[in-house]
């Protein structure tokens, strides 16, 4: 426990000799990541919009409004596919066309997330994109050249549209705040260890307790330095 506590006092001791470094580098990698998120990166805004594919209930099911489980899950496991047909190059080739974008299919793939709502059969197609207008024009045509295309497909009654894609406010990326706290964090802890390696590598005898540690020996007296006059 006593051999403990002496090498926390050495760590802070060690810390507390090189606070310049300690206080520094963080400062600089916080300032560094706040300029760079602030004024260099561009803010990316997501719009979304969601749909339900699947057949139409018949008469006798809309009466009792009861669906057969199987059908359900049906429903569910076509949903995967009907995100490969939302991102197939028929699709997207088309949104391009139609939004006259000067995006390749490559790039625009890129911006597109398609995935199945957990649970349920609804279909969520996310845009993201520096222009918010432009992402929400683009996830709507995505949705409206995915129903063209899953109907002549896949022979479904109807592709019914959830949720259509607003201009979203506000950005999702960067998140500014969190990253200049990670980067402080980050700088942080890279100065401790710095501090701590400086103070590892330095093999120098500053004073009596530097003797004792390295001899192993206690140290008796010191002979005091005085300064003497010149003539």
């Amino acid at each position: 426990m006593e051999e403990q506590e002496i090498d926390l006092i050495e760590l802070w001791e060690a810390i507390k000799k090189r606070w310049i470094i300690v206080v520094i580098i963080p400062l600089i990698a916080a300032l560094t990541s706040g300029i760079v998120n602030f004024f260099i990166l561009d803010p990316i805004y997501e719009a979304s919009t969601t749909l339900i594919v699947g057949k139409k209930a018949s008469e006798e099911q809309q009466a009792s409004q009861l669906l057969d489980n199987s059908v359900l899950q049906a429903n569910k496991q076509l949903a995967l596919t009907y995100s490969e047909i939302a991102k197939s190059r028929t699709v997207e080739e088309n949104v391009i066309n139609k939004l006259n974008l000067q995006y390749t299919k490559e790039e625009l793939d890129k911006k597109i997330t398609v995935e199945s709502v957990k649970n349920t059969e609804i279909l969520a197609i996310s845009v993201q994109d520096k222009d918010p207008l432009l992402a929400a024009a683009i996830a709507n045509t995505m949705a409206e050249k995915f129903s063209e295309s899953v109907i002549n497909i896949k022979k479904v009654d109807s592709v019914s549209i959830v949720d259509e894609a607003v201009s979203p406010n506000q950005p999702v990326k960067p998140k500014k705040t969190r990253n200049v706290l990670i980067a402080f964090a980050v700088g942080l802890i890279a100065s401790v260890g710095l501090a701590l390696l400086l103070e590892f590598l330095d093999n120098t005898i500053k004073n009596s307790k530097d003797v004792e540690k390295i001899l192993g020996l206690p140290v008796l007296g010191e002979i005091p330095l005085y300064e003497t006059d010149k003539a």
